[in-house]
């Protein structure tokens, strides 16, 4: 049975396209589901939206590690690190740089 939360956050993001607290939840809500391919297509929206949503890139980095999607998935925690950094969001940098050393090679 899919995430009860998808349906509505699809209605919010229809309406309000720009709306980077729906793509968040609607990417961790896929997440929850285990359909990585969508979680990553919302969260990838969710940091085009708004490119300092820290979280948004560990969730899109967890995503890509889950499809396999290695490279892609150095890269975002990298961007993720950086932006999470500036923010001042320790919790989530530290998040991607485990995540980032937990790659093999």
């Amino acid at each position: 049975m899919p995430n009860p939360r998808i349906e509505p956050l699809k209605k919010i993001l229809a309406m309000d396209p720009n709306d980077d607290v729906a793509w968040f939840g609607l990417g961790k809500a896929y997440l929850d589901d285990g359909n990585f391919e969508e979680a990553a297509t919302a969260l990838r929206q969710c940091v085009t939206v708004k490119p300092t949503y820290s979280a948004a890139y560990f969730a899109l980095a967890q995503a890509l590690q889950k499809l396999n999607r290695l490279d892609e998935c150095r890269t975002v925690c990298a961007t993720g690190i950086d932006i999470s950094t500036k923010n001042g969001d320790a919790m989530v940098t530290k998040n991607l740089e485990a995540l980032k050393s937990s790659l093999p090679q």
